[in-house]
C-alpha cells in the first residue's frame, strides 16, 4: 500500500467533476483511489468517461488520513469550539417563558453565521429533552423545564460540537439532579480514560458502566462519542463495538446521556484531542447543572 505524504488543494471553478478528471490528466494519473462510500454513481461515470487512468475503489481510504489532525486542524477545531461557547452564552439569557423551541434554535444560529459561523442546532424543552436526536418544534418554554442545547460550528472548515443540558426557572425534581449528577459522574470517568493506546470501547465502557450500575443502562442508547473534523460525525466511533484504537491527535466527542421517555433527558458534551498522556479539552463551559 502507498504511503501518502501530502495533500494538495485544488481551487477550480465550474463543473467539480470536469475539473477533477482534468487535474487526474494533467498529473498523469495511472490509477486514482477514491471512497465508494462517498463518490455517487454519477461522479464515478464522469471521472470514468474523462479519465484515462484507472479508477480504484478504496474504502476508508480518506477517512484514514483524516483521523490525526495536525496542529493547524486543532487549532482550528479550538476556534470553532471556542466560537460555539461563545454564542451559545449570547443566547442563554434569552431564555424566557413562552419561548419555542425552533424561536430559540433561530437565535442561536443566528448568534453563530453573526460570527462567521454555521451549523444545526438542538433546543430541547421538558420531556422533548429525552429525544438523544431530536429536532426543534414549537414546545414553549416553561418553569422546571430541561433545556438541552446541541450546537456547534463550521469555522474555516472545520467543525465544533457541543451539548449542555440546562433547567429554566427550578429543578423540575430529584430524580432530574440524580440523572444529571450520574451522566456528569460518566463523562468525567469517560475523560479519564481517553488516551493514546486505549480503544475506543473502553472509554465507551467507563462511561456506559457508570451509566448502568446506577440503574440507568437501557437509557442510554448511543455511543459515547465520535470523531470530528472536516465533517461533525466522522471516525473513530466511541462505543461498545468499536475496535479503533485511540491515537494522539484524534480529536473525539465524549458526550454520555440519560433519557427518560416522557420526562426528560441529560446529555453533556466535550470535545476533547488525545494525548500522550491523556487528552485536552477544548470547552471552557462549566458543567455543573446551571438554572437559567
Amino acid at each position: 500500500s502507498a504511503q501518502i505524504s501530502h495533500a494538495q488543494i485544488v481551487e477550480c471553478a465550474g463543473n467539480l467533476d470536469i475539473r477533477l478528471a482534468e487535474q487526474i490528466e494533467q498529473k498523469h494519473l495511472a490509477r486514482v483511489a477514491f471512497e465508494p462510500e462517498t463518490v455517487s454513481v454519477a461522479r464515478y461515470e464522469t471521472l470514468k468517461k474523462n479519465c484515462t487512468g484507472t479508477l480504484i475503489a478504496a474504502p476508508g481510504i480518506c477517512r484514514e488520513l483524516r483521523l490525526r489532525k495536525e496542529r493547524g486542524e486543532i487549532e482550528r477545531i479550538a476556534a470553532a469550539t471556542a466560537l460555539a461557547e461563545e454564542a451559545l452564552e449570547a443566547t442563554l439569557e434569552h431564555f424566557v417563558a413562552g419561548v419555542s423551541e425552533c424561536a430559540m434554535a433561530g437565535l442561536l444560529e443566528y448568534e453563530f453565521r453573526k460570527r462567521g459561523a454555521s451549523f444545526d442546532s438542538i433546543v430541547l424543552f421538558g420531556e422533548r429533552s429525552s429525544l438523544p436526536h431530536g429536532r426543534p418544534g414549537d414546545r414553549p418554554l416553561q418553569k422546571g423545564d430541561i433545556v438541552l442545547v446541541d450546537c456547534g460550528c463550521v469555522l474555516d472548515g472545520y467543525c465544533s460540537d457541543l451539548t449542555r443540558t440546562f433547567v429554566f426557572g427550578r429543578i423540575p425534581d430529584n430524580w432530574f439532579s440524580e440523572i444529571y449528577e450520574v451522566t456528569r459522574v460518566a463523562q468525567e470517568e469517560a475523560l479519564q480514560a481517553a488516551r493514546a493506546g486505549v480503544c475506543a470501547r473502553v472509554v465507551d465502557a467507563a462511561a456506559r458502566t457508570r451509566i448502568a450500575d446506577a440503574g440507568y443502562g437501557d437509557n442510554f442508547g448511543h455511543g459515547t462519542g465520535h470523531g470530528v473534523g472536516l465533517e461533525v460525525h466522522e471516525a473513530p466511533r466511541l462505543n461498545a463495538e468499536s475496535s479503533a484504537v485511540l491515537e494522539t491527535g484524534v480529536v473525539v466527542t465524549v458526550e454520555p446521556g440519560i433519557y427518560l421517555p416522557g420526562l426528560g433527558g441529560v446529555r453533556i458534551e466535550d470535545l476533547v484531542v488525545i494525548t500522550d498522556d491523556g487528552n485536552s479539552n477544548f470547552n471552557r463551559l462549566p458543567k455543573e447543572l446551571r438554572i437559567l
